[in-house]
């Protein structure tokens, strides 16, 4: 005879899973805006701007922003410093980061 299933078990795992995957999104969502620039931006001004590029249908503007995007993320993929040890505030940049300081204009 087989084992009957758990299913408060199975329900309870899944909502876990469910609950780290959420949590791993906005993590991620959060380490896109700081790596960007956008942590720089007012949360009315990020929001504003997420709404007009929510609301846009055009397909040309979409794929521009899709090839920019593209060209962000290979750009970041030959960095030595992962997006979380970005430098905002100005102070000098970690050791090993070759990410300057985001205080010197200019240089990269």
């Amino acid at each position: 005879m087989r084992k009957p299933r758990d299913f408060d078990a199975e329900l309870k795992a899944l909502e876990d899973k469910a609950r780290g995957l959420k949590t791993r999104k906005v993590r991620q969502i959060g380490e896109l805006v700081i790596a960007t620039g956008a942590d720089t931006l007012t949360a009315n001004e990020l929001a504003g701007a997420l709404i007009v590029l929510a609301e846009t249908k055009e397909a040309g503007k979409r794929e521009a922003w899709a090839r920019r995007g593209a060209a962000f993320f290979q750009g970041r993929s030959r960095r030595s410093a992962p997006a979380t040890h970005r430098d905002t505030d100005g102070a000098p940049a970690q050791p090993g980061s070759a990410q300057p300081a985001s205080g010197r204009k200019g240089a990269t």
